[in-house]
């Protein structure tokens, strides 16, 4: 397999090292900032042979790159967040061009299996009220969005499996929560690559679930395999979709 990395920052540098580890050739590299990108911009040499895009761009960018990575017919895995807003413009180009796009918040296997951990959590939580549920995550201080893609994921499972709780409230509050909303607070500092919890708590106990990242290798090696795993399909999928298969 070959790939084209779509941004060259610290993030697509540990792709290409975890696809070089995975024996997945990377044809190009594309940044127009980063002096050791291959090259600049999209082109028919970039492509040349390329079979996935791995997209992991700044969020004001990545619905362009998404779009150039379809308008020459390459299947597309997509780590950026910030543009969801846009799917179904994002769904008709992919249909258009008879490609495959994989999209997560984050791509990191551990997380996924987290994520799956948390709906069979709040599917047991969800018969005991006597719970209440609320959530935080902390991240680096260099990350540029809050919350978290990996949050907002978190926040709309417990709300898919939780029926009190039909609101996720990230604001800073000051005012007493009510008993439908879900508080999901974010932090931003040091050098974390990134923890997420979920706390259940009662008058007589706290149950937390929680996530720790040790490094962004992670999230470079899940995007790997999602690219391994997009390559012969059609259409728009999710992260959860890929799970549900390999599961």
């Amino acid at each position: 397999m070959k790939v084209s990395i779509i941004g060259y920052g610290k993030m697509g540098q540990l792709i290409e090292k975890a696809a070089l580890e995975r024996k997945v050739e990377v044809v190009s590299t594309i940044d127009p900032f980063h002096p050791a990108a291959t090259h600049k911009a999209f082109s028919d040499e970039a492509m040349l042979g390329v079979d996935v895009c791995i997209c992991f761009s700044q969020p004001a960018v990545a619905l362009e790159n998404i779009a150039d990575a379809c308008r020459w017919k390459k299947q597309v895995v997509v780590g950026t967040t910030g543009w969801v807003e846009q799917m179904e413009q994002v769904e008709q180009m992919v249909n258009e061009n008879g490609v495959g796009l994989v999209y997560s918040s984050n791509f990191s296997i551990g997380v996924n299996i987290f994520f799956k951990i948390i709906e069979l959590a709040s599917q047991v939580i969800n018969k005991f009220d006597v719970y209440d549920i609320l959530g935080y995550e902390a991240h680096h201080n260099r990350k540029l969005d809050s919350p978290s893609g990996t949050a907002v994921t978190i926040g709309n499972i417990l709300l898919d499996n939780i029926e009190r709780k039909t609101e996720v409230f990230e604001e800073k509050l000051d005012r007493k929560i009510g008993p439908h909303e879900l508080h999901f607070s974010s932090m931003r500092g040091g050098n974390i690559p990134g923890t997420h919890a979920v706390l259940l708590d009662s008058e007589f106990d706290t149950i937390e679930l929680k996530h720790t990242a040790r490094s962004r290798t992670g999230f470079a090696v899940g995007s790997v395999i999602a690219a391994e795993w997009i390559v012969d399909k059609k259409g728009l999928f999710t992260e959860a979709d890929m799970m549900k298969q390999l599961l």
